[in-house]
C-alpha cells in the first residue's frame, strides 16, 4: 500500500463512515482494520457510484474459529475461509458476464450487507503470496463489497469481470494487481 492510498481519503476517526467494524479479535487493530475497511469501502462504493454517506456495511473482524462456525452455519462448510459476505439487497437478474446492478443504485440507501473476515487465514495468505497484510486485506474487503453489490465468480465470465473491477479499484489505491502472478491455464 502506498502513501497515496492513505492520503486518498481524508479520514476522520470520529466521523461515521460507510463501514462499521465489529472487532472480535484484537489483532485486527494492529493493522488498523477500521481505516483499511473505510478505504476499501469508499473506493469500492465510489466505483459503484453509490454514496458512502447513504450505505451501511458491517464487517466482523474475527478469527478462524469464528469464521469456521459461520461458514458451517451458512455454507455447510465447517472450515475457515478468508472472508464471507451476506448481501442485504438482491441484484437485478442478469446474464453471465454482465455487470451486476442493484435495483435502484442511484436511489440506494441503507444496508448493503455484512462481511466477516478471519485473521489467521488472511495472514497466512498474505505471507504465502508475499503481499503486505494491509494490501491483502483491502483487496479481500473490496472483493467482499463487490459480492454485496451482486458480483460473483461462479461463472468464468463473471470471475473475469469481477477481477477486472477489483484491479481497477486497487489501482486507484496504488495497490499492485493481486492476480498478476497467477498462471494462465489455457
Amino acid at each position: 500500500m502506498s502513501d497515496r492510498s492513505e492520503e486518498y481519503f481524508e479520514h476522520d476517526e470520529h466521523a461515521a463512515g460507510p463501514i462499521d467494524c465489529v472487532i472480535e479479535d484484537d489483532r485486527w487493530l494492529d493493522i488498523n482494520l477500521p481505516l483499511l475497511a473505510d478505504m476499501a469501502a469508499r473506493a469500492t462504493l465510489d466505483w459503484l457510484s453509490l454514496d458512502p454517506n447513504k450505505v451501511e456495511i458491517v464487517c466482523l473482524a474475527c478469527d478462524d474459529a469464528r469464521i469456521a462456525t459461520l461458514n458451517a452455519s451458512f455454507r455447510g462448510k465447517p472450515t475457515p475461509t478468508n472472508v464471507l459476505s451476506w448481501p442485504a439487497v438482491a441484484a437485478v437478474p442478469r446474464q453471465p458476464g454482465e455487470t451486476p446492478r442493484l435495483s435502484d443504485p442511484m436511489g440506494f440507501e441503507g444496508a448493503l450487507g455484512d462481511i466477516a473476515i478471519a485473521w489467521e487465514t488472511c495472514a497466512a495468505e498474505a505471507v504465502a503470496q508475499g503481499k503486505p497484510m494491509p494490501s491483502h486485506v483491502i483487496h479481500l474487503l473490496i472483493h467482499s463489497i463487490l459480492h454485496l453489490a451482486g458480483y460473483d465468480h461462479i461463472d468464468e465470465m463473471d470471475a473475469e469481470n469481477m477481477e477486472s473491477v477489483e484491479r481497477q479499484i486497487l489501482a486507484g489505491l496504488e495497490i499492485p494487481d493481486p492476480y498478476a502472478d497467477e498462471k494462465v491455464v489455457s
